[in-house]
């Protein structure tokens, strides 16, 4: 897996954290929200149901009261006036029902019974229809029937009341969403400073304030950075040191190499000590391309840089071309460690291709890119990231002879690190074999 799939699956991964904790939170205060709305309807309903039961004893009482005292042709008059939302009178039988009473309508018979006492005896019964329908009938002082027509039903809630609700939610999921990320951020930071992690370049350290787990996380994080770049750079200081004081020996033994009888063995001698030499002046170029960012940034033509280097190794007799589209092309970097780069790309492509094709292409933003490509074997696609890694060598496809000592590309992956470039190879696409290396640059800062 390459680096930038690494990256897009960290980032689903932070993103289903994410949203697991949104999701979560979010439920919880959602159930929270439900059940308090719903025991505030509850306490609600069961407020309104008994100012309702209150008043209709009341109110049955004083207008069966009023009805049993009037005379019998005065009462139709008043039926309108005693007539409620929920309630009404109906001189006469009324309508014939069931005596199958439901909770609410036993209730209601049972505040209706304590209102009238045993002066009023009555049947209560539920008349058939969409909605719940009582009547009570009963019979006055003269003998007249008379029903108590109830249709019970709760005050309908307001109209704005599910704005109000679907107002809460939002704000829920705005309250949610903002907590999730105010948690998740240091999280998130502290990711990319792992996953941008660069000790040759001197990057910003993470900011050691915000909660105490947070801070301490930061520290924790700034001072192994701080221990690895203490690591990277004795190991990097004791290699140039053996290099350097390897150089002092091997040019003595060469010396006497040279002094004595010649013959063969004398020969694989100085050899032998040529290969040391070379071995150890890698080792030195290593250990100083982790350094080349103390070389100051200048400001160059790289079109002319390229035609530069090329026709010096066209003016050996080696095969290196160039395409340049553009004549001139001004570029803020670092020439020698620029050099440097191109040189090892070039010098791999004459060894293993025996040609070097360069080309300057221009890319969008003020980035650029240099390619250089070689008719070689080309090198297997899982190893194309593994022949960065220095003193790696390719034996099977390449020859010990025609090779270094495996830090030549390392060389050039520091530096390229070192210019805030890109390096990357490919097998060529345009070609039946072939190696591709692209080196990515933009003006520095």
């Amino acid at each position: 897996m390459s680096a930038g799939d690494g990256s897009a699956a960290r980032a689903r991964r932070a993103l289903t954290l994410r949203a697991r904790l949104f999701l979560i939170l979010l439920a919880g205060l959602a159930l929270a929200h439900v059940l308090s709305f719903s025991v505030l309807f509850f306490e609600r309903y069961s407020a309104a149901r008994e100012v309702m039961l209150d008043t209709l004893e009341n109110d049955v009482a004083t207008s069966v009261a009023i009805l049993d005292r009037l005379p019998a042709a005065e009462r139709p008059a008043w039926i309108g006036p005693l007539q409620r939302a929920n309630y009404g009178y109906v001189i006469g039988e009324g309508r014939a029902g069931s005596n199958e009473l439901s909770e609410r309508a036993q209730a209601i018979a049972a505040k209706i019974r304590a209102a009238l006492g045993s002066r009023y005896p009555f049947e209560m019964q539920t008349v058939p229809g969409p909605r719940e329908h009582l009547q009570a009938h009963l019979r006055l002082s003269d003998g007249s029937a008379l029903a108590v027509d109830i249709k019970p039903a709760m005050k309908p809630l307001t109209s704005w009341l599910p704005y109000v609700l679907v107002a809460q939610l939002l704000l829920l999921v705005l309250c949610s969403w903002i907590a999730v990320r105010q948690a998740l951020r240091p999280l998130a930071d502290l990711a990319d400073a792992a996953d941008g992690l660069d000790l040759r370049r001197n990057a910003t350290p993470l900011q050691e304030d915000g909660p105490a787990e947070v801070a301490h996380a930061a520290m924790a994080f700034n001072a192994m950075r701080e221990r690895i770049s203490h690591y990277l750079q004795e190991r990097v200081q004791i290699l140039a040191a053996i290099s350097h004081d390897l150089q002092t020996p091997i040019t003595r033994m060469k010396l006497r190499a040279e002094m004595a009888e010649p013959g063969v063995e004398r020969d694989k001698l100085i050899n032998d000590l040529g290969e040391i030499e070379r071995l150890v002046q890698d080792g030195i170029a290593y250990a100083r391309s982790a350094h080349g960012s103390t070389e100051l940034a200048v400001r160059i033509d790289l079109a002319s840089f390229l035609e530069s280097m090329v026709f010096d190794y066209q003016d050996t007799g080696r095969a290196v071309s160039l395409h340049a589209p553009l004549a001139r092309l001004a570029l803020v970097t670092r020439p020698h460690a620029l050099r440097r780069i191109l040189g090892n790309l070039i010098d791999n492509a004459l060894k293993f291709g025996g040609a070097a094709e360069v080309e300057l292409r221009p890319l969008a933003e003020g980035a650029v890119a240099i390619l250089v490509r070689d008719p070689g074997p080309g090198i297997a696609e899982h190893q194309l990231e593994t022949v960065f890694q220095p003193f790696f060598r390719l034996e099977s496809s390449r020859n010990r002879k025609t090779g270094g000592a495996g830090l030549g590309l390392a060389i050039a992956q520091q530096l390229s690190v070192a210019l805030e470039g890109r390096l990357t190879l490919r097998n060529r696409s345009d070609g039946p074999t072939g190696l591709e290396a692209e080196l990515v640059l933009s003006s520095l800062s």
